[in-house]
């Protein structure tokens, strides 16, 4: 009866039963090597996480860095310039480019709307930018820029969960998850997939990086921005080192007999979590001390060292690279125009684009822009027609457009100053070199050394991938 009990024990009553909680055995040993060993050579001890999966060809990059602009930015005021939306303002798009499209907050009548900044060209690439973009202007060739990208999804939970994961409802592994899954860790000193989000919350929540079927220890950690990059990881006061390793002895003890009985794969997972907890006591808070950060740093991305901010996340985005971790999600959230376009687009470009062009800048300033790449964009793009609405108190907006908008990468072998992708005079349909988001998502494991066809997880009785049966990688933007 013993027996059959243990086979029927689920985990949480596992964790529960055994009252001291198994990830604590983790710390026992990850203390006596790592948190009160001393470490005079600087090396990590112990093993990184090993991937499951060889890379299927030479890497380009080690480490990617995806600036997600939750809420979609407007390529209308930011990227595309159409002059035909100026001359035709206020009148109905005509049918013909309409088609049966229909939107959720605007009429198929709805007027045009024209573009609300002046555009101009910049760089040797005369790579068409807008003046909300003025720092943009100064890398512009060293960016790729996409111009016709579309997608399946046009609410901003499915189109999120979309990009990020390649299904439109939660429950798959998100694009780091498998990048994790498949190439392991470079570094134990820190979770080799780390998430930032720096504005307000995000309509697909934590099915955007989550890592769904794959093994949990595949999971994006979620990073504060400011202050303890996760709470709850010091020791608590009035807790000695002797003490805390004597306690993890006991406990390591005791959760190894369970583990031998149980054989659950998840509490390697957890015990996996609690190593990482324990070795950011060490690595945590030189990661995030910014006064290492020269002034000239500082002031190059515009951020403060202890104030949350975009800024202050693409830094230690470049800081994270260089401590190894492989890839990093910054998440910034509030770029959902229905209403003042202009307004929107110039306050989230105040907070993002200093700083965005600044990591361009300065991985290529360390030598580490060629082996990692940057990529930047949103789950849609907005309406060329004008969304006015007296009772919801909206006008001179635009609603979610999901069949052309704007995107960029940076670094990571795409050809620097090269642009591809053209819409109607509209805005409305691509006209050539259409890239679809399963394509972006095949390219970024592409230069991870990943061929997005091959790599594939068992499950539910099939195989699954990033990008399920489509995607092709976006050969003629790489170098």
């Amino acid at each position: 009866m013993k027996n059959n009990r243990l086979l029927h024990l689920t985990r949480r009553t596992f964790l529960n039963d055994c009252g001291v909680g198994t990830g604590k055995v983790a710390l026992a040993s990850l203390l006596s090597r790592s948190v009160l060993a001393k470490q005079s050579d600087g090396e990590p001890h112990g093993k990184t996480l090993p991937g499951q999966v060889k890379p299927h060809h030479k890497p380009q990059v080690k480490a990617v860095i995806h600036l997600f602009m939750a809420g979609a930015p407007s390529q209308l005021e930011l990227f595309t310039e159409k002059p035909l939306l100026k001359k035709l303002e206020g009148q109905p798009l005509p049918e013909s480019i309409l088609g049966d499209q229909r939107y959720a907050f605007i009429q198929a009548n709805a007027g045009v709307l024209g573009p609300q900044f002046k555009f101009n060209k910049y760089g040797e690439s005369g790579q068409e930018i807008s003046e909300a973009l003025p720092h943009l202007h100064s890398i512009a060739d060293d960016i790729c820029m996409f111009r016709a990208v579309h997608t399946d999804q046009f609410n901003h939970a499915p189109g999120q969960i979309f990009f990020n994961t390649g299904f439109g409802q939660p429950g798959r592994p998100s694009i780091g998850s498998w990048a994790m899954y498949a190439l392991g860790a470079e570094t134990q000193n820190l979770p080799a997939y780390v998430v930032m989000n720096t504005g307000g919350g995000l309509s697909g929540g934590a099915g955007l990086y989550s890592s769904g079927f794959l093994p949990t220890v595949n999971t994006g950690v979620m990073f504060r921005n400011q202050g303890a990059p996760i709470l709850n990881v010091d020791t608590p006061v009035g807790i000695s080192k002797q003490g805390q390793r004597n306690t993890f002895n006991v406990l390591k003890t005791l959760n190894e007999q369970q583990y031998e009985k149980l054989n659950d794969p998840e509490i390697q997972t957890r015990i996996s979590s609690f190593e990482m907890a324990a070795r950011l006591q060490i690595s945590a808070p030189e990661l995030m001390d910014l006064r290492q950060e020269t002034q000239e740093t500082m002031d190059l991305y515009g951020c403060k060292p202890d104030q949350a901010s975009f800024a202050r996340a693409c830094l230690l985005a470049r800081r994270m690279v260089q401590r190894g971790v492989r890839y990093i999600n910054i998440f910034h959230s509030g770029w959902d125009a229905h209403s003042n376009v202009k307004g929107n687009c110039s306050s989230n470009c105040t907070k993002t684009d200093q700083a965005s062009a600044a990591l361009v800048k300065d991985l290529k300033r360390v030598g580490l822009l060629d082996r990692t790449l940057i990529v930047w964009g949103g789950e849609f793009g907005r309406t060329p027609m004008v969304e006015q609405n007296p009772t919801l108190g909206r006008s001179n907006g635009r609603d979610h457009h999901p069949q052309a908008y704007t995107m960029w990468m940076a670094g990571g072998s795409m050809k620097p100053g090269f642009s591809m992708g053209q819409t109607d005079d509209f805005g409305f349909h691509p006209t050539e070199d259409a890239v679809h988001v399963h394509d972006i998502q095949a390219t970024i494991l592409h230069q991870l050394g990943l061929n997005h066809e091959k790599l594939t997880y068992h499950h539910a009785g099939r195989d699954f991938r990033l990008t399920d049966v489509h995607g092709q990688v976006i050969s003629k933007a790489i170098a």
